[in-house]
């Protein structure tokens, strides 16, 4: 896999992993299995002083398919992270500006799609399949992630 030399610096926003721990989650990306953490840590050249200590954690779906939704797809070889990518915010926030009140999005790039490693667990994916039924070859529409396509 590679990993895009972006920087993430500038994010210092997160919630913390647990109600003990000093470890906040920035990243947490179910699409491309990422979870970028944040904590601060006693300097070593100087204990006196706490630094701030990233870790990023991937996890590599070494069974994944080039296309997810077709399980007959060749198996992927090429994982791509870019921290710019994994860190950028696409949910609309309001600002006010001059007295009145605007929509803004923290980042230029949303409107590209994401690319998924494996399943995200919010979204449903299908796919058909040839089904043999009374001698008759149908095509079905099978759900590959039934908790997120059925409400129930």
């Amino acid at each position: 896999f590679l990993l895009d030399p972006g920087i993430a610096y500038p994010v210092l926003a997160g919630y913390p992993r647990g109600p003990e721990d000093e470890e906040y989650v920035l990243v947490n990306n179910k699409c491309q299995c990422v979870t970028v953490t944040a904590k601060f840590v006693p300097s070593k050249e100087n204990p006196g002083e706490e630094i701030l200590e990233r870790n990023i954690r991937i996890l590599v779906p070494l069974k994944a398919r080039e296309n997810i939704s077709d399980p007959m797809s060749p198996l992927r070889t090429t994982f791509v992270y870019r921290m710019t990518e994994l860190c950028k915010k696409c949910d609309p926030v309001e600002i006010e500006l001059g007295g009145e009140i605007y929509q803004a999005q923290q980042s230029t790039s949303c409107s590209e799609p994401q690319t998924c490693y494996t399943y995200d667990r919010d979204k449903c994916y299908t796919t058909t399949f040839p089904f043999l039924y009374h001698g008759e070859m149908k095509k079905v529409e099978a759900v590959l992630t039934p908790a997120s396509c059925y409400s129930d």
